[in-house]
């Protein structure tokens, strides 16, 4: 099996706490039309840089029962900003409108093949992987971005469109794993396209 989860995968179920203070798992999304799981951080410049085009497409979208669920699974061992006290800070500060889950373990980042961060996973309503990478293709610097990949994602399944482009390589920091330098991955991960 390919380190990334292929698409047509089902989701992978989990049970994770939130900056709301609850615990949430795929199931508690059930009346989305759309679930997007994306793996995300609090200091990832590619992330910061990156998160008002994917509040816009969230916003954009919650009518058409798009659902959007953040999962950080850093290790604040490697960086201290990556705890669960901030992450509960920056959606204060924020208000971002996405429940923003704590992957501690990081056994979630393992099972779903979390690259970068952000890499986004479309899951269609019968919980299928539909599409996998990036958000856009400049997410660091988004004054240069000229894709944006999750957009056209998401319109081309709400249209009931085949999509475009169901899979691209996630841009940005790579996942910080507990007890290894900040730049480690592991050996089997590779590029997806």
């Amino acid at each position: 099996m390919p380190y990334t989860l292929p698409l047509g995968s089902p989701v992978i179920d989990f049970a994770l706490p939130a900056t709301d203070g609850k615990v949430y798992r795929p199931a508690d999304f059930a009346e989305a039309r759309v679930l997007v799981i994306f793996f995300s951080s609090n200091r990832c410049p590619y992330v910061v840089g990156s998160d008002e085009v994917t509040r816009a497409t969230a916003e954009r979208l919650a009518g058409s029962g798009v659902r959007f669920a953040a999962i950080n699974s850093n290790s604040e061992n490697t960086y201290a900003e990556e705890s669960f006290a901030q992450m509960v800070e920056r959606m204060r500060v924020h208000r971002f409108p996405w429940v923003y889950l704590r992957d501690e373990s990081q056994d979630v980042a393992r099972a779903y093949g979390a690259l970068r961060t952000p890499h986004f996973y479309v899951f269609d309503g019968e919980r299928r992987l539909v599409y996998c990478g990036r958000g856009v293709d400049n997410p660091r610097d988004i004054a240069r971005a000229t894709v944006n990949d999750l957009d056209a994602a998401l319109d081309d399944l709400l249209a009931g469109r085949d999509l475009r482009t169901p899979l691209t390589n996630p841009i940005g920091c790579n996942v910080k794993w507990d007890g290894r330098d900040g730049t480690w991955m592991p050996p089997e991960a590779c590029d997806l396209v």
